[in-house]
């Protein structure tokens, strides 16, 4: 069966920390930029980070930028993102998606989605 799994979502304090993780099964990641993405409730969707095929290129959003860190792990076909110093604001649903080799800030230019892992950021 061919999917993109995420975990790793859940409730934290503000200034705390969360992994999550992007892992596909039925295919290998190799090939794909991967792209994380949040919806907050009654907001679009936003890109946050993104890392290329290679691992060579990452892109953070600047309202993430010094706070998150993407990586990949081809040997586990998972892409991680590392949120340190959460803030309340990053509360939204986490989704990760697929696009071939390079990264894209349009979110429509990525193919195949996760179903969201939901991140609470609250005291």
């Amino acid at each position: 069966q061919v999917q993109l799994v995420e975990s790793g979502g859940g409730l934290v304090q503000p200034g705390g920390s969360l992994r999550l993780s992007c892992t596909a099964s039925g295919f290998t990641l190799d090939y794909y930029a991967i792209g994380w993405f949040r919806q907050a409730p009654g907001e679009g969707r936003e890109g946050v980070s993104c890392i290329s095929s290679s691992g060579g290129s990452t892109s953070y959003a600047d309202s993430v930028k010094g706070r998150f860190t993407i990586s990949r792990d081809g040997a586990k076909n998972t892409v991680y993102l590392q949120m340190n110093s959460l803030k309340p604001e990053d509360t939204a649903v986490y989704y990760c998606a697929t696009r071939p080799l390079l990264c894209s800030r349009y979110s429509t230019e990525y193919a195949r989605w996760g179903q969201g892992t939901q991140v609470t950021v609250s005291s």
